[in-house]
């Protein structure tokens, strides 16, 4: 992405549900090097901030709901919440929680699109978002895969004011013109029973590397590493709990 900070508008920080804290930790520690904290606090409920040095990348915790798929979450930044919730449903999406405050944190709220893709809304308060991004270990782009572009690219750029880079084949959304993800239609790639989904991609030195170590530790390369024409070099991972993420070559961002 083109930002290095979380920007209103923008992803600001991405987590983990899974069924296998313990596993999950394990797991990215080994790809990324990541340093996990869980929060000891019984009301926290085994929620888990992953380091890179000093500073907070992503979040593992586990399932809060027996509906809850086992997947990873983007949340956007926006100035206040309840105004961004309002926004969500009178452009077609739903909220399925929240707004709510997380201790003195930040206040958030999970809706889904019109298409039928979750997303997290993020007020900051005193946890702006991730502190480090387009580093290898941490977030540099995210991703809407979705059967309904055009339904898609309303919703968005009503709710957040996106801007929108399209091309033939691929839409790059950004915030004040700074690309920092893109949507995939995703026709007849998937099995009808997938829903729309939004995917973070980390930043890794080696590509064809990070999916080796993945697939040693008990996961699956569900894409091969590939070069996009005219882009970075990418590949689609799966973790040994089923949530899939991307993996791009470090300093190819957007």
């Amino acid at each position: 992405m083109k930002f290095d900070k979380p920007v209103v508008g923008g992803p600001c920080w991405t987590e983990l549900g899974t069924s296998d804290l313990e596993g999950a930790k394990r797991f990215y520690t080994e790809l990324f090097d990541w340093r996990p904290e869980t929060d000891p606090r019984q009301e926290a409920g085994g929620y888990t901030v992953a380091h890179l040095g000093d500073a907070a990348v992503a979040a593992l915790s586990p399932l809060y709901q027996e509906t809850q798929p086992v997947a990873w979450n983007v949340s956007f930044a926006v100035a206040d919440a309840d105004d961004a919730a309002r926004r969500v449903a009178d452009a077609g999406g739903t909220v399925v929680l929240g707004p709510m405050d997380v201790f003195d944190v930040g206040r958030f709220a999970v809706a889904v699109d019109p298409t039928g893709a979750a997303f997290q809304l993020w007020q900051a308060r005193s946890f702006r978002g991730a502190g480090l991004f387009n580093a290898p270990g941490t977030l540099g782009w995210v991703e809407l895969a979705t059967r309904e572009p055009d339904r898609a690219r309303d919703f968005y750029t009503t709710v957040f004011g996106w801007s929108v880079n399209a091309s033939r084949w691929y839409t790059q959304w950004g915030v004040g013109g700074e690309d920092f993800g893109g949507m995939a239609d995703m026709g007849d790639r998937f099995p009808p029973e997938v829903p729309a989904h939004w995917m973070p991609y980390f930043a890794v030195t080696d590509v064809d590397g990070a999916a080796e170590v993945a697939r040693a530790a008990g996961g699956e390369v569900v894409v091969a590493p590939a070069s996009v024409p005219d882009g970075p070099r990418i590949a689609v991972l799966r973790d040994p709990q089923g949530a899939a993420f991307g993996v791009h070559r470090a300093g190819e961002e957007g």
